[in-house]
C-alpha cells in the first residue's frame, strides 16, 4: 500500500493537467469540464486501479486525497457521489458535450454514475443485462 505522500506524487502531474485543461482564458476555471475530467479520472482508477500504477486498497486514501484537491479547485465535496450527480444531471450531459467526449466515453461515466447513485438499480439493471444476454436468439 502507498502512503499517502506517494500516492500524492503519483497523482499531483494529473491533478495539474486537469486543471490546466478545464482553465478558460488562462486563470479562469470552468467548474464543470473540471468535473467531468475528474470524474473520468475516478471511474478509470477504480475500475482498472492496476493501470494507473496503485493497488486496490489505495483507493480509499486516495479517494481522500481527490476530495482535497476537488476542494481546492471548486469548492467542497463531501464525496464523489455530489459529482456524479452532476455527471448524471442536465447540466453534466451538456458539459460532456462541451467536452466532445465520444460516445463510449459518455457511456463510462453514466455506467460509473450508475454504480455510484443506485447501487442496488445498477446491479438489477446488469443482471437483467446478463440475463439478456444468455437467451437464445
Amino acid at each position: 500500500m502507498l502512503s499517502d505522500s506517494q500516492l500524492k506524487e503519483i497523482f499531483d502531474p494529473v491533478f495539474s493537467d486537469i486543471r490546466k485543461r478545464a482553465t478558460v482564458a488562462e486563470k479562469f476555471l470552468d467548474r464543470d469540464l473540471y468535473r467531468v475530467y475528474v470524474a473520468t479520472l475516478w471511474s478509470n482508477v477504480v475500475l482498472s486501479p492496476d493501470e494507473v500504477g496503485i493497488e486496490e486498497e489505495d483507493i480509499e486514501p486516495l479517494h481522500d486525497i481527490l476530495l482535497d484537491e476537488i476542494k481546492d479547485a471548486i469548492g467542497p465535496h463531501d464525496s464523489m457521489k455530489e459529482l456524479y450527480q452532476f455527471i448524471s444531471s442536465k447540466d453534466g450531459e451538456k458539459a460532456m458535450v462541451e467536452a466532445k467526449l465520444t460516445q463510449t466515453h459518455k457511456d463510462l461515466l453514466n455506467y460509473f454514475s450508475s454504480m455510484i447513485l443506485d447501487p442496488e438499480g445498477h446491479k438489477r439493471w446488469m443482471d437483467h443485462i446478463r440475463e439478456q444476454q444468455k437467451q437464445p436468439r
